[in-house]
């Protein structure tokens, strides 16, 4: 029987084995050392001389109406903390200081809460210039409330008073027996709204959070050695790579 002719296997000159890749990789292997302890280095130095920074809350609670109602709603307090008092705080501390404020205040209303929360996050040296800025913010929301309770209570006061009088003046009245007893339940009413009122209160000023903000030091490491492996490697083949075209355009 007459053999059939083997077929020539298929060769590529371009194909690389592991055997290759692995000579390619110790070749350039300097060049991979360089580059992982150059990055671990340097998430090493960014960790160690990262600055701390922590969360900084105040905590006030709006002025209450009634239990649950609030003179003022509290998204009606932020707005006007962010737009009015926060800007004209930050005009003036550039007017002195020729810079911006080196941290946000951010502005927060738990829900279903009349509180309100100052955040801003700085580093323990900034502490101080925070809490003076959360006092003073504090103070426009404690005078504008202090103004809405005083005016909540005249205007109370009036209404009793102007029921008092008109319960005075049905008494002498024939079958004014049903007004009188409406104006007597308005007054009460309105004599409890008076009686259940109670004043802003604040509740904690510039407390430092428990933990520290921002990833952990030994995150920042872990990632930099992930980081520099993975740029080892890619710029040890690179620079075999561009030896090899070096030495293809010399050749030519």
């Amino acid at each position: 029987m007459e053999e059939r002719p083997r077929e020539p296997q298929s060769h590529y000159d371009d194909e690389i084995s592991l055997v290759d890749l692995a000579a390619t990789f110790l070749k350039r292997r300097r060049v991979f050392y360089a580059v992982l302890f150059s990055v671990l280095l340097a998430g090493i130095i960014y960790a160690v001389l990262m600055p701390e920074k922590y969360d900084y809350v105040s905590l006030i609670k709006l002025a209450e109406k009634e239990p649950g109602s609030y003179i003022e709603k509290p998204a009606t307090v932020i707005a006007t903390l962010e737009n009015r008092w926060l800007p004209e705080y930050q005009s003036t501390y550039h007017a002195d200081h020729d810079e911006q404020i080196p941290f946000e205040i951010l502005f927060e209303n738990p829900e279903n809460t009349g509180l309100i929360r100052m955040v801003s996050e700085a580093s323990p040296s900034q502490s101080e210039g925070v809490k003076q800025s959360h006092a003073l913010l504090i103070d426009k929301l404690s005078e504008a409330q202090s103004a809405a309770v005083s005016n909540l209570r005249e205007n109370l006061e009036r209404q009793i008073e102007s029921l008092s009088s008109t319960i005075k003046m049905l008494e002498g009245a024939t079958d004014a027996g049903a007004a009188i007893a409406a104006a007597f339940e308005k007054r009460l009413s309105l004599e409890a709204t008076l009686n259940s009122m109670q004043p802003m209160e604040v509740l904690t000023v510039s407390r430092e959070s428990a933990e520290r903000k921002g990833p952990a030091r030994s995150l920042i490491v872990l990632l930099a050695g992930l980081l520099g492996l993975m740029g080892g490697v890619f710029l040890a083949f690179f620079t075999e790579f561009a030896s090899l075209v070096k030495a293809q355009l010399t050749e030519t």
